[in-house]
C-alpha cells in the first residue's frame, strides 16, 4: 500500500497494480513549500517551451519559406506536423511516466526536445524541417500533461486552486507569445534562431530535472507490456485525420487516391483504437475519465478553445504577412498585446475561480471570445496594429475565463492513475482542436478566396465601363516611366489582379473569423448541462493511500 501523497502515473487497469509497490517510498506532499514550487516551476517552464514552439514560427513563415525554398502548400506542415506529433505523445506520456518515472521521462523529453530544436535550426530543405519538427513535437509532448498531474499531486487546499490558473495561463500564453518571440528573433538574428534559442534553456531543464524531480519510482516491467497495436492505431488515426484535412482541399478530397486511402486508414485505426482502449489489459490511453459527464463537457470546451486559440493565433500573422506585407518584427509587435491581456486576466480568474461557479466564468469567456472573433471578422485590407488592438485585447482577456475553469471541471475529483489519464486526455483535446483548427481554417481560406475572386470578377463584368478606365489610368502612370505600351498595360493588369486577390483574401479571412465566432457561441449551449464537482471537503483532502 502506497503512502499518502505519493504519485502514481496512470496506465491501464492491469498495468496499474504492479506499479503500486515501487512507488510507495516517495511522498512529495511532505516536501517544504519552497521545494514544491521549485519543482513545479521547473516543469511549468518545460511545458512553456514545448507549447511556445507550436506557434513560434507563425510570424516567420515567409522567412522560413524563402530560406528553405518551400512552396506555400508545404509551409503549413511546419506547424501542423509539430502539433500532430505532440498529440500522439500527450496521451502516451501517462503510460511512460508510470513506467520510467516522472523524473526520467521529463528529463528525456527535455533533452531530446533540445536536440531536435538544434536540428530544426540546421534544416537544409522543407522535408528535413518537417521531419525534425515532427520529432521535436513528439518528444516535447511528454512535458505538457505531466506537469498538470504533478501539480495536482504536489499541492492541496488553496495552493492546489492556483494550479489551473497558473498552468492555464502558460497553456494560452505560450502559443500566443510564440509569433512575437519568433518575429523578434527572426528580425534580430535570422529565422534559424527561433530554434537555436531552445538549446541553452533546454539543457538547463534537462539537468535540473535529473537533480530535482524525485516524485515517484519507475516500474520498468511495464515497458514489456506496451500495447503496440493501441499506440500505432492512435498514431495512424490522428496522422491520417490531419493529412486528410491538410491535403484534401488541394487534391479534390476523396477523389484523390492517396487522400481516400488516408481517410480509410484513419477510420479503421480509430475503430481499433477504441477496441484496444476497452479490451486491452494494459491500454496506452485509458478512456475511463469520460465516464464522468463533467469531464466530457470540459473536454468539449477544451476542443473548441484549442480550435479558437491556435487558429486565431495562426490567422492574424498570416493576414499581416500576406495582405499587409508586414515583416516578422512588425507581426510580432502587433500580436504581442494579446499576451498582455491574458496576464491581466490570469490574476482576476485565479481569485474568481475559488468562489464563482466555473460555469459562469466559462459563459463569460466563451461569449467575449465570440465577440472578439466577430469584431476581427470586419477587417479591411488596411488594418494594422491599432485596428487589431481592440479585438486582440478582448480575445486575450476572454480566453482566460475559459481555461482555468475548464481545467478545474476536468481534473477535480481524480487522483492517482486516473489523474494522469484525465490530464493527458484533457490536454489532448486542446491540441487536437488546434491541429484540426489550423487545417480547417486553411481549407476555409482557400475555398472562400476562390469564391470571392469569382464574385469580384462578376462585379467587374457588371461595371465594365469603369474597369478599362482604371487600367488606362494605371497604364498612363507606368507609361511615364516606360514608354512601352505593352509593358505598361501588362503592369496595369497585374496591379488590378493584385488588388482583386488582396480584397478576396481579406474577405476570406473575415468569413473564417465569422465561422469561429459562431462556433464559440454555439458552445454556450453545453454550459447548462455541466455539473461541476464541488471544490470542498474530499476534493481538497490528500489523496487516499491506495490511489498512489
Amino acid at each position: 500500500m502506497a503512502q499518502s501523497g505519493a504519485i502514481s502515473l496512470g496506465g491501464g487497469p492491469a498495468a496499474a497494480a504492479p506499479a503500486l509497490a515501487p512507488a510507495a517510498v516517495i511522498d512529495p506532499s511532505t516536501w517544504p513549500t519552497s521545494r514544491k514550487f521549485m519543482v513545479f516551476g521547473l516543469m511549468a517552464f518545460g511545458q512553456f517551451m514545448a507549447l511556445i514552439d507550436i506557434q513560434i514560427v507563425a510570424a516567420s513563415l515567409n522567412d522560413v519559406q524563402a530560406g528553405l525554398s518551400a512552396g506555400p502548400d508545404e509551409i503549413s506542415w511546419i506547424q501542423t506536423g509539430y502539433l500532430m506529433a505532440e498529440l500522439v505523445m500527450i496521451p502516451f506520456s501517462a503510460f511512460l511516466a508510470q513506467a520510467l518515472s516522472t523524473r526520467v521521462l521529463f528529463a528525456i523529453s527535455a533533452g531530446l526536445f533540445t536536440v531536435a530544436s538544434a536540428l530544426c535550426g540546421l534544416s537544409w530543405d522543407i522535408q528535413s524541417m518537417v521531419i525534425f519538427r515532427v520529432i521535436q513535437g513528439f518528444v516535447g509532448g511528454a512535458m505538457v500533461p505531466t506537469v498538470f498531474a504533478t501539480g495536482y499531486a504536489l499541492f492541496q487546499g488553496p495552493q492546489r486552486a492556483l494550479i489551473p490558473a497558473i498552468l492555464g495561463s502558460v497553456s494560452v500564453l505560450a502559443p500566443t507569445l510564440g509569433p512575437t518571440v519568433g518575429g523578434f528573433l527572426t528580425d534580430a538574428a535570422g529565422w534559424r534562431w527561433i530554434f537555436y534559442i531552445n538549446v541553452v534553456p533546454g539543457i538547463a531543464v534537462t539537468v535540473l530535472s535529473l537533480l530535482l524531480i524525485r516524485v515517484d519510482r519507475p516500474n520498468l516491467a511495464m515497458l514489456r507490456k506496451i500495447d503496440y497495436a493501441h499506440l500505432i492505431s492512435m498514431a495512424v488515426f490522428l496522422g491520417g485525420l490531419e493529412y486528410v484535412l491538410e491535403e484534401g482541399p488541394r487534391y479534390d478530397w476523396l477523389g484523390d487516391p492517396a487522400i481516400a486511402t488516408a481517410a480509410w486508414l484513419s477510420v479503421v485505426a480509430f475503430g481499433l483504437f477504441l477496441e484496444r482502449s476497452f479490451r486491452s489489459g494494459g491500454p496506452i490511453v485509458r478512456l475511463t475519465p469520460f465516464r464522468k459527464p463533467t469531464f466530457a463537457f470540459a473536454c468539449v470546451f477544451n476542443l473548441v478553445i484549442g480550435f479558437g486559440i491556435y487558429s486565431s493565433t495562426y490567422l492574424i500573422p498570416l493576414f499581416l504577412g500576406r495582405v499587409r506585407g508586414f515583416d516578422s518584427l512588425q507581426i510580432g509587435a502587433t500580436v504581442f498585446v494579446t499576451g498582455g491581456a491574458q496576464l491581466v486576466a490570469t490574476f482576476m480568474v485565479a481569485r474568481l475561480s475559488q468562489t464563482v461557479d466555473p460555469r459562469k466564468l466559462i459563459t463569460v469567456g466563451l461569449t467575449l471570445f465570440s465577440v472578439s472573433l466577430w469584431w476581427t471578422a470586419h477587417m479591411t485590407s488596411q488594418w494594422g496594429f491599432w485596428d487589431l488592438l481592440g479585438p486582440q485585447l478582448l480575445r486575450g482577456f476572454s480566453v482566460m475565463f475559459c481555461i482555468p475553469p475548464s481545467v478545474n471541471m476536468a481534473l477535480t475529483g481524480f487522483e492517482g492513475p486516473e489523474l494522469r489519464a484525465a490530464s493527458g486526455l484533457f490536454n489532448l483535446m486542446r491540441n487536437l482542436g488546434g491541429a484540426v483548427g489550423i487545417a480547417v481554417v486553411n481549407t476555409w481560406l482557400g475555398d472562400q478566396t476562390r469564391i470571392h475572386v469569382a464574385r469580384m470578377g462578376e462585379s467587374l463584368g457588371e461595371a465594365a465601363a469603369r474597369a478599362p478606365d482604371f487600367l488606362a489610368a494605371v497604364a498612363a502612370q507606368v507609361g511615364q516611366l516606360n514608354p512601352d505600351r505593352v509593358h505598361a498595360l501588362g503592369v496595369a493588369q497585374g496591379e488590378l489582379a493584385r488588388i482583386v486577390g488582396r480584397e478576396a483574401l481579406t474577405s476570406a479571412f473575415n468569413e473564417s473569423f465569422q465561422l469561429m465566432a459562431w462556433m464559440f457561441f454555439a458552445a454556450l449551449i453545453l454550459v447548462p448541462f455541466c455539473r461541476p464537482a464541488p471544490v470542498t471537503g474530499t476534493a481538497r483532502k490528500p489523496p487516499p493511500p491506495d490511489a498512489h
